[in-house]
């Protein structure tokens, strides 16, 4: 049974709704900000996620942040942002950018739902699984590039070898 098949009417669904419905299924611990917000944190391989999803009523627009903490030495910054371009152009679905300041890398993701779309459970649960398996694919390249030295174009290698299936 899909996800969205729990609500016949979604009509006066908020989207913020939709993922703490989400966030529930998979008893992930999360946090009602606001009426227009969600925080919650998601375990990966290698590291823990903060995700955020805020509702946007002036733009229509269902907005995810994810976050994880990065505090590369600030000779490898250069590097990071070369790698970070190599990155972005791999990816289809939202962009990482890093926020020296608080020392996150962020990937951003919105999905537009203009006319009064309705985000559906399985969009809701695409996009907070899309977050996870970006940073965990590039995560690894991310550490190669700023803590061992590699050149982007090497730590790439590592993320564009990704594996499918199990041994």
């Amino acid at each position: 049974m899909a996800l969205s098949e729990d609500f016949l009417d979604g009509s006066d669904l908020h989207p913020i709704d939709v993922v703490e419905s989400v966030a529930l299924a998979y008893e992930w611990d999360f946090d009602r900000v606001a009426h227009d917000q969600i925080a919650m944190t998601v375990e990966g391989q290698w590291r823990s996620y903060a995700i955020t999803l805020a509702w946007s009523d002036s733009e229509e627009t269902l907005r995810l942040i994810s976050t994880f903490e990065i505090d590369p030495p600030k000779d490898r910054e250069g590097a990071l942002f070369e790698l970070l371009n190599a990155i972005n152009d791999q990816c289809w679905t939202g962009a990482f950018t890093y926020w020296a300041a608080q020392k996150l890398m962020v990937w951003r993701y919105g999905l537009v739902l203009a006319g009064g779309q309705i985000a559906a459970h399985e969009q809701i649960d695409r996009m907070i699984r899309s977050a996870l398996t970006v940073s965990e694919r590039f995560y690894p390249a991310m550490q190669l590039t700023t803590w061992g030295n590699d050149t982007p174009e090497a730590a790439m290698k590592v993320a564009i070898a990704e594996a499918y299936g199990r041994a």
